[in-house]
């Protein structure tokens, strides 16, 4: 299985299709770019080379003529004549003797030796050269009948000329397909990729506790199965949540009279403690401890499938934080705890009163049970939002567990022998996300940890 690299990772999909399509008409558009200049020029090239070798070979029998009718003066005449490219030059060896013609400052010593040597041995062809930067094609011609030889030399600079505009239309037409396959790559992306953006709008909204979220019917059939699918996993998936929470509060409403009754029976035999031998105190003890805790449970059950059937109500006030916290933390007994506020905090907050006792006294509680006991709670601006945080000085929460402890029933290593049901902390995470918060815990300097939940100032939809 090829697993995703971190340059993967951290592009898009939609980017790299359009990445992908880019790279693609680049590498084809430079093949075609390739074979189209080189096969432009090859054809180029042999074109002018056949049309140079014809008009040479018509100026050689011309000169054959000029030869036979013994008048060598006007060979330049009748080559000049048949001529059709003024900027060559021509040179006819006769008897031995070199007789240039046509601009006689490209001398003899300038052409291609071999070319010159097959020629003057009898022989006819061609030859392509460079000489101070242009490039000539160089054509000898055998006259046998005449004991002569001719050479014309013509400039290949118009057809190189007319070659590299080819080239550079080929180039810029490449890079402008490959602009263009990129801008419709990313317009396509867009286009298939809404209904990915569709469905991952829908799963977020699932995550969020929306199960009520569900996703429209498509057009195309392919994408119409997705949605389907997708509306089918969500609806098995609200009808087992639903199913679930409906039999915790059952559950919870089924446990909470016998739990009343057995705790009031325990009253009354705790009350009557002085009355029983030792040992049955101590069983009592255990009793006693046990059945408070398991109605705490009970109640935290009940108070937590109120919340995941949405029947709470949130009823925000504008309350000053610090006096709220001061008096919920006497109430619960924590009146000795210092409460430090930053000056730079803002003093007011829109907030449910009764959620935010509910956050604070869980988080008090668990600093007692887990933490030794609270040493601070802080309140602090946070860039539209204020920080409540609750410190103690126990041993910490490990990094690897800071998620986890959030949730039902979870415990952390070092509470994992303590007293507490596992659902204070589950509880604190309910309320602050109801409240559009959220909370988190980090280490404390010296030792601890430091509980810290974040308010935002205005929720939306709140005064401001």
């Amino acid at each position: 299985m090829v697993r995703p690299t971190k340059l993967h990772r951290a592009v898009s999909l939609r980017t790299r299709f359009t990445l992908y399509l880019g790279l693609t008409a680049l590498a084809t558009s430079t093949a075609l770019t390739v074979f189209t200049y080189t096969s432009a020029r090859t054809y180029l090239l042999d074109q002018r080379g056949s049309v140079i070798r014809a008009q040479t070979y018509a100026n050689a029998r011309g000169i054959l003529t000029d030869l036979r009718n013994g008048d060598p003066n006007s060979i330049g005449v009748s080559v000049l004549g048949l001529r059709t490219d003024e900027q060559g030059y021509a040179f006819l060896y006769l008897d031995g003797r070199t007789q240039p013609f046509f601009r006689p400052g490209f001398t003899a010593d300038s052409l291609p030796a071999d070319l010159v040597r097959r020629v003057r041995a009898g022989e006819s062809g061609q030859q392509r050269f460079t000489l101070d930067g242009t490039i000539y094609v160089a054509v000898g011609v055998n006259i046998a009948p005449a004991n002569a030889q001719y050479i014309e030399v013509f400039p290949l600079a118009n057809t190189e000329q007319i070659i590299r505009q080819i080239g550079t239309a080929l180039v810029i037409g490449s890079a402008v397909i490959t602009v263009l396959a990129g801008a419709l790559g990313w317009w396509v992306s867009r286009r298939l990729l809404k209904p990915v953006s569709r469905v991952a709008a829908a799963a977020g909204g699932l995550a969020a506790g929306g199960l009520g979220t569900r996703l429209a019917a498509e057009s195309d059939p392919e994408l119409n199965r997705l949605a389907q699918s997708f509306n089918d996993m969500a609806d098995t998936m609200q009808t087992r949540i639903e199913r679930e929470a409906q039999f915790a509060s059952d559950v919870s409403h089924e446990l909470r009279s016998p739990i009343t009754a057995l705790s009031a029976a325990i009253e009354v035999l705790d009350a009557r403690r002085g009355d029983l031998p030792d040992r049955t105190q101590q069983a009592l003890t255990v009793v006693v401890d046990q059945v408070r805790r398991f109605d705490q449970m009970v109640l935290d059950l009940l108070e937590l499938s109120r919340l995941d059937a949405g029947v709470t109500d949130i009823n925000r006030e504008e309350l000053r934080l610090d006096e709220i916290v001061r008096r919920i933390a006497q109430r619960y007994g924590f009146g000795d705890v210092p409460i430090d506020v930053h000056r730079a905090a803002t003093k007011t907050i829109w907030i449910d009163k009764l959620r935010l006792e509910r956050i604070l006294a869980n988080l008090l509680d668990n600093a007692r049970h887990h933490g030794g006991g609270p040493t601070r709670i802080s309140i602090e601006p946070d860039r539209g939002a204020l920080l409540m945080i609750v410190e103690d000085s126990g041993p910490g929460v490990a990094r690897g567990e800071r998620q986890r402890i959030f949730e039902r029933f979870a415990r952390g290593t070092a509470a994992r022998h303590r007293v507490g049901t596992g659902l204070g902390l589950a509880l604190v995470a309910e309320h602050t996300t109801a409240l559009g918060g959220e909370t988190w815990v980090e280490d404390r300097p010296g030792g601890g940890a430091r509980f810290v939940v974040r308010f935002p100032l205005h929720p939306a939809g709140e005064p401001r």
